[in-house]
Order: C-alpha cells, then structure tokens, then sequence
C-alpha cells in the first residue's frame, strides 16, 4: 500500500488481502503510521515545553547576542574608522599635528568601542576555571620580570653582557651551531627509525589481512567442493550413484583440494567424507555395484568385500594434521605414513589397518580410538597378503613400527598392550606407564 505524504484523501474502506507484511515493527498499517506520528508530534512538542529545552535555548541566545550587538555598530564604524585613518596618514604626510592626532585618537576609540566587546564575549565563553588559570599566569610573568628588576639580577646580567668577549663568542656560536646540525641529524634518524616502525606496522596489518582472505578463499574453495562432490555422486532422489567414472572424478577432486589446503582445511574435507560415509567401505549389490540400504535409515557396512565410494589411499602420507579435530573419523586402510597428528582429538575415530608408520601422535586423545579388531592379545598388524579377521583381530591392527606415543592421553590398556606388542623398540618407549609387562612381538 503506498501511502502519499500530506494527503487528505479518505482511506479506503477496502482492506487489502494477500499482501506481505513487509514493513518495520510497530507500522503495520497506515492508523499505526499515523498513531505513530502523532506521539512523535506530542513527544517533541512536550520537549519543547520542557524547562531543559527552555534553558538550553536562552544559554543559546545568550552567546549569539554579543554577536548581534557586534554587527549593529559594524557599519558605522568602519565608516569612521576608515575616516579616522585617512586623517592620521593626512597628518603624518603633511606633518600637521592636530589633524594627525585627532584621527589617531579617533581610531583608537573607535577600534576599541568594536574590539571590546568581541573580547568581553571571548572571555565570557571561558569558564572560572580557565580565567583563573590565564590570570594566575600573567601574574606568574610579572612577578619574574619584577624579581629580575628589583633583586639586582638584570644589573648584574648588564655587566656580564659587557664583559664578554664577542669575538670569542663566535667561535662558541659556531660550537653551537655544529651541535644544532648533529641535533639535527639524530632527529632525522629518529624520523627514519618512526617510519620504520610504522612500516613495519603496517606491513603486519598486511599480512593479517592477506591470511585472513586466504582462509576466506580457501573456505569458498572447500564449500564448493562439497557442492560439487554431492552433485557428483548423488541422483535427483538423493541416492548414492556412484559409478566407476563418478568415483574416479571424486577421488580426482579430493587428492587436488587436499594438496591445496593448511591442516585444518584437511581436517574439515576428512570430518565431511567420513559423516557422510564416503570413506566407509559399503556393501554392494554384486551385479549392480550399487549400495545396499542397511534397512535401518542407512547404508550397510562391508569391511572385508565392501567398496568406498573415495578411497584416501596415500593422499594423507605425510601430512601435517597437527592440532585438528578429527573424532569419530574413519581414516581405515589408509596411508599416514610420516604424518603428523600430534595434539589431534581422535576420540572414537577408525584407525584399524592404518599405516602410521614414523607418524607422530605427541599428545593427541586417543579415548576409543580403534587401532584393531577384536582381542588386544590376538590382534595383528595389517598383511598385504592375507585377509583381516574383524571377529579374532588378526591383520586388522594399524601399522605402527616407529611411531611416537608421547604423552598421549586417555589410552586404554587394551591399546597399550596392543603399541607395546607391535610397536617396535622406538615406539616402546614413548608409550605412557611403559612396556614392561609386554614382550615385544615385532621383534625389532
């Protein structure tokens, strides 16, 4: 509905339907516009009758008036001032005394009837504070110019002014003016040494804006790659459609954009593939190898025969995962050779059949982290040639021969028999509470 400004047709007595209510809280129709602007007017005309309004308004006036009194007399008198100058130059031309004096002593009448009370306003505008302050001050400067004429100081600085030696003194004056050129010199390097430092400042500035749009640029990189991944792979029913060729793109995409972000980009690709269980081995339909619903809202798992539908493979080996958040990923079968996962929050993450050989996992969380399979005294590092067994344990266990389980936290016994069993000497002895008690399966 538009509404016109100063109109005094009727309203309408049609209501208007359908319409979206599109205007700001508190204008709803056009009785709350007008409601509305009739407080407005009521509460500015009860600020105008209020004594705060009244006294702000004569504290107005009355600075404004000496102004006003200042520009009544500015006609006439710069008409006679004028006047009064031309018969002072008259005089002092002519030398004639009388007229030179007479329009002296008119000018100076004349130029103080204008400037007073310019000044008196100026000073009125000062508080007492300020007046005492600029009185106490001059009154400062003549007491130390009447301390130099009455206690005998300004004769004696007389006699010393005759006694120097000015010709000596110009030597001093060069002493001196050599010491103004170096005084100058320091202060050019103090200029110098400014500039640097706010060049330094602002190149800081720089920096922190550059990584700042750098995380922008990388986050848009990373959200359009989840938009595409799920365009890829999914149908119009939401379904997983993951052909041979779709896989191959996906993984394709994957192995690009993890080359191309900083630990915790990888951390966010990692979280986004496993909870939507693309690093999940699932079970296929054996003549259609597509995936098998679990009958339960989900897809059904398949760790001995199932297909992920992208395989990490070796895109993580030695990657630089330090201080990420990576609970409840699954990172199985995959290759994190070398990697650096110190201080990562792995609780309830997948590790069995994980290579982390000479990885580094220096205070990282490991409360439920799987490692293996089954029994902690039947579970076995990964085989190439033989097939895990989930139910005993055997060759489901990470690879992890030189690894570094400094101050790890929350690591279960089970797990602790398990890194001391299969972890090699080195491992060994980064472990919490030590290996003792466990002999050393590995052999080496």
């Amino acid at each position: 509905m538009t509404i016109e400004s100063n109109s005094h047709s009727p309203q309408s007595s049609t209501p208007e339907t359908n319409q979206p209510d599109s205007t700001p809280d508190g204008l709803k129709n056009e009785n709350g516009i007008i409601a509305e602007g009739l407080a407005t007017q009521d509460a500015l005309a009860a600020l105008m009758q209020s004594p705060q309004h009244a006294t702000a308004v004569a504290q107005a006036r009355s600075i404004v008036k000496p102004q006003a009194n200042i520009g009544a007399v500015k006609p006439r008198a710069l008409l006679l001032i004028g006047v009064a100058i031309a018969l002072t130059f008259i005089g002092i031309t002519f030398n004639n005394p009388i007229i030179g004096i007479s329009g002296t002593v008119i000018a100076l009448g004349l130029s103080l009837a204008v400037i007073l009370p310019w000044v008196k306003a100026v000073i009125d505008q000062f508080s007492s504070v300020e007046k005492s302050v600029i009185v106490a001050f001059c009154g400062l400067i003549v007491a130390l110019i009447g301390l130099i004429k009455f206690t005998g100081f300004y004769h004696r600085l007389v006699a010393w002014e005759h006694q120097i030696d000015w010709q000596a003194s110009g030597t001093l004056a060069e002493w001196f003016g050599a010491l103004g050129q170096i005084l100058i010199a320091v202060i050019a390097v103090y200029v110098a040494w400014r500039q640097y430092i706010i060049s330094k400042d602002l190149t800081i500035q720089q920096n922190m804006l550059t990584v700042q749009q750098n995380l922008i640029t990388q986050q848009q990189t990373i959200d359009a790659y989840f938009q595409g991944i799920s365009e890829l792979i999914l149908d119009q029913g939401g379904l997983l459609e993951d052909w041979p060729q779709e896989r191959l793109l996906a993984e394709g995409r994957t192995a690009a954009i993890l080359s191309s972000v900083d630990s915790n980009g990888k951390a966010k690709i990692i979280r986004f593939l496993s909870r939507s269980k693309l690093l999940t081995p699932l079970k296929r339909d054996r003549h259609l190898g597509r995936a098998i619903l679990d009958g339960e809202g989900g897809y059904a798992i398949d760790r001995v025969d199932g297909l992920r539908v992208i395989d990490l493979g070796v895109m993580l080996a030695g990657a630089d995962l330090a201080r990420t958040d990576l609970r409840w990923c699954d990172l199985s079968e995959t290759n994190l050779v070398r990697a650096n996962l110190s201080d990562c929050d792995l609780v309830k993450a997948n590790l069995s059949r994980t290579i982390l050989y000479e990885a580094t996992l220096a205070g990282a969380d490991l409360n439920g982290t799987y490692l293996f399979y089954g029994p902690a005294d039947t579970a076995t590092p990964r085989s190439r040639s033989q097939a895990p067994d989930y139910m005993t344990g055997e060759h489901t266990g990470a690879v992890i021969e030189n690894a570094d389980f400094t101050n790890v936290k929350r690591m279960s016994e089970a797990m602790r028999c398990y890194c001391c069993s299969w972890g090699g000497e080195k491992s060994r002895g980064t472990i919490p509470g030590g290996c003792q008690e466990f002999g050393n399966k590995l052999g080496r």
